[in-house]
């Protein structure tokens, strides 16, 4: 098996398996009971398809990981933002509700910017990083990055159907407050993995 395919199996496996029960997963769950599952799905696959490049790239040229404290602890305030701006609830203005494109425009870049900053410092990215440091070159790397961010997505696409049948059968205030409750629980685990591996 070539550098570049070895390097993409066994990256795909890892962050697969990393990726069950971890947050980002139950946050694609939760973003799938409030928004259409494809601008959900974009919007994971072009987080992570950037944050792997940005571990990968760490991974290959340092050989290190990035700093997690400060970047923890910052995705920990953005979470509490995100579970008030939840409970808050979202209107659609008469403009919105004609422009279909409005919604699932907030939705990519709401679920992308929320994945990134999970993603920064996590599990995930830190085994991304490396696997880089074990596949030198740049068919290596590229093999790394590629079954890294399939791997992620395909897991938490299986998330997304879920969330997807769970919202047909709840009320939307349930919904709210479940995410709501969930982006605190991703603010507290955040707060507690920044202290505990600063």
């Amino acid at each position: 098996m070539t550098g570049f395919l070895a390097a993409a199996a066994l990256s795909f496996a890892v962050i697969f398996v990393a990726e069950l029960g971890d947050k980002s997963q139950l946050m694609a769950l939760t973003f799938a009971t409030r928004f259409r599952a494809l601008p959900v799905l974009l919007g994971i696959t072009a987080a992570t398809a950037i944050t792997h490049a940005v571990s990968v790239g760490v991974g290959y040229l340092l050989g290190a990981t990035l700093p997690t404290f400060w970047i923890s602890l910052a995705a920990a305030v953005a979470f509490v933002l995100f579970g008030l701006w939840t409970l808050r609830g979202d209107s659609l203005s008469a403009d919105e509700k004609d422009k279909g494109n409005a919604t699932t425009r907030s939705a990519f870049v709401s679920v992308g910017v929320a994945f990134f900053l999970a993603e920064l410092g996590d599990k995930t990215m830190l085994a991304t990083v490396t696997l880089a440091t074990q596949y030198p070159g740049t068919g290596g790397v590229t093999g790394v990055w590629l079954g890294s961010t399939i791997g992620m997505v395909v897991a938490d696409g299986l998330a997304i159907i879920l969330g997807r049948v769970l919202g047909r059968n709840l009320p939307e205030k349930a919904i709210r407050i479940g995410a709501a409750v969930l982006f605190f629980v991703f603010a507290v685990w955040l707060a507690v993995e920044a202290f505990l591996n600063g």
